[in-house]
């Protein structure tokens, strides 16, 4: 067992009951440096987490040994994947393990298959029974890919039909339920204070690492996208600040690509594989170290990029229309030069030539001042009472289908005449995120003071617009010298 912890706010007993009280047992005791050995097996948050309440006591003490054996044997990395096969095809074993599953059903002949992408195991080479699709369907089409305890045999060749891996049974990842109800009542109980701590810890952040408000603040403004549906942002950040972990692997709803090649094809649909493409499914589509991505071809990219933003998550590939809530993610690092409070040089000269064009920058709602937020350091990392980060991320996930928040707002703001409509649904959709994350209790606007909404909501939001506006015009004169507009909070409903 590990030895006692050193004690503070967040890692007393009285904090971790407080918590435990309002949020019952998606409370779990974090500790990324000493419970590192959880590290080394290269688990996403949401993962390790659910793993370390599972082997915890109530004090948080992690009994190690057994946590590794579990891990070992149940949630295999893709080197073990020979091995599995090996287990089920050869040796006649039904072999039991953590995995994400895709499913698919051919209109053709009706055949359902699945797939497993951490192994690259595609539908071709698998079944689904119909007894099994039966018992298991409901999970199994939650999303478009479900993370849950796979149950793998085999199905031999017979009359000339090929022999294939055969799914045996399926139990849902996620151990509880979201009530969403009963996270907005337990949020109310804390103060601002505590509640951007707790946001904080929620995706594995030291909220006492961190030297002021501004710089809490500016780390959860990465978390719009996670809670509002097709928000794009780029973020310009020095080396080191976190932007690969919390977009990578602290939510299974959102992608990290990192460098290597990106096309139409594998972002939007592929016409050739009759495939969707990644913002497909997915909550958002990061493109992380944005300067080492290649693009197949920047024209083709940058009119679907274009015609998706644009049009609210929709665009045509061929005659294929494609759907999709994902918002677009660009990030990258910043020469030091740039890195100024008034922003007067042109920043996104930083970017690729694919985004270097004034009509797809518009697009993006908002601009993240990476250099806002501290490098990280050891004294960041999570060590104390925390909420599950699988939790955390799927309440955003569904708070992502609420429209009250919008509502609320949009009750709330006046919009000056002539005002730039994309100027106006930028700050708007930026001024839900913030609510969300911040008040989720909010169902209308006398729900909190008219003051906490234009500072925590709508004075970041227009500051993150006003950035993407003078670059732009920095980029093209035709967008010199225009003025944001004016929002103002309605005094019937402050």
């Amino acid at each position: 067992m590990t030895e006692t912890k050193t004690m503070n706010k967040f890692t007393s007993p009285e904090y971790g009951n407080r918590l435990k009280d309002m949020f019952d047992d998606m409370v779990v005791y974090k500790d990324l440096q000493e419970n590192s050995f959880i590290s080394a097996f290269k688990l996403p948050s949401f993962m390790r987490d659910w793993v370390t309440k599972r082997f915890q006591d109530d004090t948080g003490a992690v009994d190690a040994a057994t946590a590794a054996d579990y891990i070992k044997k149940y949630i295999p990395k893709a080197e073990d994947w020979k091995a599995i096969k090996n287990r089920v095809i050869n040796e006649g074993e039904r072999v039991n393990f953590l995995a994400k599953v895709s499913v698919d059903i051919d209109i053709k002949t009706q055949q359902l298959s699945f797939a497993l992408p951490d192994f690259n195991l595609s539908h071709k080479d698998t079944i689904i029974t119909e007894d099994v699709w039966e018992k298991c369907s409901e999970a199994l089409l939650k999303a478009e890919e479900n993370w849950g305890v796979v149950e793998l045999g085999y199905q031999p060749p017979m009359a000339k039909k090929p022999g294939k891996l055969r799914l045996m049974n399926f139990k849902d990842f996620r151990p509880y339920r979201v009530d969403l109800d009963e996270f907005r009542a337990a949020a109310r109980e804390f103060t601002q204070e505590e509640w951007l701590d707790i946001v904080l810890g929620a995706v594995d952040y030291n909220a006492a690492g961190y030297a002021d408000k501004g710089q809490k603040l500016a780390m959860i403004t990465r978390l719009l996208p996670f809670v509002e549906k097709n928000l794009h942002l780029i973020e310009l950040a020095p080396k080191g600040t976190g932007k690969s972990y919390l977009f990578g692997r602290v939510s299974r709803y959102g992608w990290l690509a990192s460098g290597g090649v990106m096309s139409r094809a594998r972002m939007f649909y592929n016409l050739g594989k009759h495939t969707d493409g990644l913002v497909v499914g997915h909550d958002y589509v990061a493109m992380d170290e944005v300067q080492t991505i290649s693009f197949t071809d920047v024209d083709e990219m940058r009119g679907a990029l274009k015609g998706y933003m644009e049009n609210n998550g929709k665009c045509t590939v061929g005659e294929k229309e494609v759907v999709s809530d994902a918002g677009i993610v660009l990030l990258g690092n910043i020469n030091a030069d740039l890195m100024t409070a008034d922003m007067k040089d042109n920043v996104f000269q930083e970017l690729p030539e694919v985004f270097r064009e004034s009509a797809l920058i518009d697009r993006f709602h908002g601009f993240l001042r990476g250099w806002d937020l501290p490098r990280m350091t050891e004294d960041l990392k999570i060590k104390g009472w925390a909420l599950n980060s699988e939790y955390f991320t799927s309440v955003l996930h569904a708070l992502r289908d609420d429209p009250i928040y919008r509502n609320a707002v949009d009750q709330w703001l006046d919009v000056s005449e002539g005002a730039d409509t994309r100027d106006t649904e930028a700050v708007k959709r930026l001024t839900t995120g913030f609510l969300k994350l911040l008040f989720p209790y909010v169902r209308q606007p006398g729900d909190i003071s008219a003051w906490d909404f234009k500072e925590y909501c709508l004075q970041p939001a227009l500051r993150m617009r006003e950035t993407i506006r003078y670059q732009l015009g920095l980029l093209d004169r035709e967008y010199r010298g225009k003025d944001m507009p004016n929002l103002t909070v309605r005094e019937s409903v402050a």
